[in-house]
């Protein structure tokens, strides 16, 4: 479902599925879902603590990231607030994760 910032002495990736994220989510985490707008829409995670900055954009060339997502996150969200990061199949979620780890 998604993936979750592990804060620690080395930030990790961690995998977790839909359950565990609804848990860590009710616990206090907050939910960042990295799909296009248009996906966002048509439906999401309806919590208090979710927020919307997509990772890839749909273009008529196909996907293209967007080249301020780690800005834009960054604008919502403090680096030491623990987020639990999804999209529709996990793929995208581990590929911004991995970009905010390393920003």
């Amino acid at each position: 479902m998604g993936s979750l910032i592990a804060r620690s002495e080395e930030p990790q990736i961690v995998t977790v599925d839909v359950h565990a994220a609804n848990n860590l989510i009710r616990s206090g985490h907050r939910y960042l879902d990295v799909r296009t707008e248009e996906e966002f829409k048509k439906g999401h995670v309806d919590v208090e603590n979710c927020f919307n900055v997509p990772y890839m954009f749909f273009t008529p060339e196909g996907r293209v990231k967007n080249p301020n997502f780690v800005e834009q996150v960054s604008g919502v969200c403090g680096r030491d607030e623990h987020i639990v990061v999804g999209c529709q199949s996990g793929v995208r979620s581990v590929y911004a994760t991995t970009d905010l780890l390393n920003a």
